[in-house]
This record gives C-alpha cells, structure tokens and sequence, in this order.
C-alpha cells in the first residue's frame, strides 16, 4: 500500500510552504513520525514528520514552493526495514548560550552514517547563509558529521588570507526572510513612523537582580533578567497609555484592553516574534518562565505559527548583540515598539554630583497617525520611571512578594 504524505495547513490564510531541507533522501526507510523535511511558510519554518512506517519516495525538490493539500512524498507502507540498519531515535542533550537556560532534550533522527566533514540538509542550509563551507566546521554528530546546532554555533572566520578563493554564491532567500522583508518595507511606506529617544539608569534594576537573583533562581528554576522589569514597566505604561497598545483598521482605531506583547528572538532562521499572551496577569516570575519558554521553542525551530500571531505591542533587544542605540521598525499592525540597548557605564549628573552609573538608552518607535507626541513620549517616560523606582512602582514597596520568595 502505498501512502500519499500531502503538505498539512501550517496555519489560517497560508496557501503554499516552501520546501527548505529533505531530512532524509530518496529511497530511505523511514520511521513514523520521524522528521523527514524542513518547510517554509511565511511566518515559521517547520518539521514536517512521517506520517507511517515505510520507503520514502520524494515528489518534490528542495527549494520548491508548493500548494498545501498537495503530495510531497510517497512512503510504501510494504517497505521492509533494511536488515542491521542502525536508524533509530536517540535523544541528545542541547545548551543554548543566552541567560544560562538549559533546552530540554529533545529526540533526533540518527539515519545513517555519514562521512567526516559532512553537513547534514539543514546544517548545510544554515552554513550557506552565514557563507560557511562544511569544511570549516567540526562536526559533533556520529562519525563527524555536522549536525544544525554545530552550523548554529559556527562562527565565521575573520579575514581572508592571502590567495585564498573570493567566490561568491547566489541563494534564494527563505520564504519566511521574504515575507520579513516585504512586512519591513511595507511599514516604512505605509505607516507614519517616528522614534523617540529616552535613557534608563538601571543602577536600580542591577542592585534588585543582585540581591535576589539567587534565591529566584532557586526557587522557580530561571533566571531573573531583565526582560521581566522591562515587560511589567512596559504593561503599565500602556495602561497609561492606551493608544499606544492600538492598532488601525481602516478608518477605525481598535483599542485593545488586555496586553501581548510580541518579544523579538533571534533564532536558526533569522527573526522569530512570538507572543506573551496576557502580559498584564503575569507576575516576575510569569515573564521569566514565558521569555524561557518561548526563546527554547524559537531557538529548537518548535514555535508555531499560532504562537507568533496576534501581539499588541513589540519589544526588542539589540542589546545582547551590542547595540547602542536604533530605531526598531513597528511590527505590524502594531503602533508601537520598544528597543533596548547595551547598558555602559557612563558618568551622568545625579543631585548636583558627576557619577558612573549603568545606562541604557530606550528608543520607542510608533505610527504617528495613530499615536501623537504626548502619549508617546509619556509612554517611554513612564517607562523610565518604572525602571528608575522598580522597588516602589513595580513591586509595591515589597520585593519578596513581587517576586514570590
């Protein structure tokens, strides 16, 4: 009997994915639920896994765009297991270096063996985009092969040394990067964009993440960081603020009175924003476990599309790659974002006295036909004082409780 695997819907109003990496090849037995290829859609990249037991044969090619509802592959159901094929599901152990969360071991496909140096479809993939050969990579898999986290953590060498190749590689960007990039441009020419600018002392923050990290860390396995800080101060203000927290239909204006916000991660395949549903219910310890969560998902490939729709408001953090100072674009239909930045010491003026203190500058970009300079700039000002006083106006004067310890 032979069964006809069809590409299943990835989510409402998407027509066509994009067949990014075959994870097996043409003639292989595969296991049910095994994943056999990587699709694109234009919001996430998925797993797409085998539905029964069985010989694969594939319909399409890598790179393909093709219909949802249509036939990709075909698995023989009759197909016998090769006798002493070794394929079988082993789990492994992934770390991810941001704020020193552990991802969960997750089950992999070990499908054959592969010769030294070689990339496996989606490590290859991801090489190709930093402009990588296989060659410059130590593979960690069975017999050196190069697995997707060894390409993740890849770092490209510096420099060229002298009479090295200079070639270059025409590749088709990813249809989730097109997407992105038809949204950017979209908003810069449809939206009344402006930023406004304001800087942090987060002096305040630091000595509070000081003196109770550990015991939060202890208590509700994740860490305190400063994501939590920054999305209750943020939640608050757009209490304050409430255009900041709408969006345009048309000619009307929806105001939303419950708060998700949209938190950018960067992940394998470039930018992903998945959603904190109901920001304003959540306590420190909420935000933690959600920002953990969420960045574990996006960083596995796991999020979904449904995980990634419906925010509010955006916040953004070039910070951890160095950033200074930007003007993140509004994620539509958003009217706002906010970006943060690299925290430097620098010598500022407090009651009449030159200090060092952390600062962090704060940049707030929004749609102007919807919000106007009081709210906006009233908005990133109550996000400073929030930050500024987090013991008085976030945590009501009692840390222990706002922090459940």
């Amino acid at each position: 009997m032979i069964l006809e695997m069809k590409v299943p819907s990835p989510g409402e109003s998407i027509t066509e994915v994009e067949i990014a990496a075959w994870l097996v090849k043409d003639g292989d037995y595969v296991e049910k639920d095994q994943p056999i290829a990587e699709v694109d859609s234009d919001k996430a990249t998925l797993e797409l896994p085998a539905e029964e037991s069985g010989i694969i044969t594939l319909k399409a090619e890598e790179g393909d765009t093709v219909k949802v509802g249509s036939v990709v592959c075909l698995i023989d159901l009759e197909g016998k297991k090769p006798v002493g094929d070794k394929q079988s599901s082993v789990s492994i152990e992934k770390t991810v270096t941001s704020s020193a969360v552990e991802k969960p071991i997750a089950p992999i496909a070990a499908a054959k063996t592969y010769a030294s140096g070689t990339a496996s479809p989606a490590a290859k993939k991801i090489l190709t985009e930093k402009g990588m050969a296989a060659s410059d990579v130590i593979g960690t898999g069975k017999d050196g092969r190069i697995t997707k986290d060894d390409a993740v953590n890849a770092v490209p060498s510096m420099g060229t040394p002298a009479g090295s190749s200079r070639s270059s590689e025409r590749t088709k960007l990813s249809m989730l990067r097109r997407k992105v990039a038809e949204r950017l441009v979209a908003v810069k020419n449809e939206t009344a964009m402006l930023t406004t600018f304001n800087e942090v002392d987060m002096k305040p923050v630091f000595d509070l993440r000081n003196d109770f990290k550990d015991a939060f860390k202890e208590k509700h396995n994740v860490g305190l960081g400063f994501m939590s800080f920054f999305t209750l101060a943020v939640v608050r203000a757009l209490k304050l603020f409430p255009d900041v927290n709408s969006m345009l239909d048309g000619d009307y204006k929806i105001l939303h009175d419950f708060v998700d916000i949209s938190i950018a991660v960067s992940g394998p395949k470039g930018l992903m924003v998945p959603v904190i549903r109901n920001a304003e219910n959540l306590s420190f310890r909420g935000v933690e476990n959600e920002v953990k969560r969420l960045a574990l998902r996006a960083r596995d490939g796991q999020i979904t599309v449904d995980e990634m729709t419906g925010g509010t408001f955006t916040i953004t953090n070039g910070g951890v790659f160095g950033s200074m100072l930007s003007t993140p674009i509004i994620n539509p239909p958003q009217s706002g974002i906010l970006g943060m930045h690299n925290i430097v010491e620098r010598p500022v003026a407090v009651k009449g006295e030159v200090v060092i203190r952390p600062i962090m500058y704060v940049a707030l970009s929004y749609d102007h036909r919807v919000i106007d300079g009081r709210e906006s700039v009233g908005f990133l000002v109550a996000v400073k004082e929030a930050l500024e006083n987090p013991i008085e106006i976030l945590m009501d004067n009692n840390p222990k409780k706002a922090l459940e310890l």
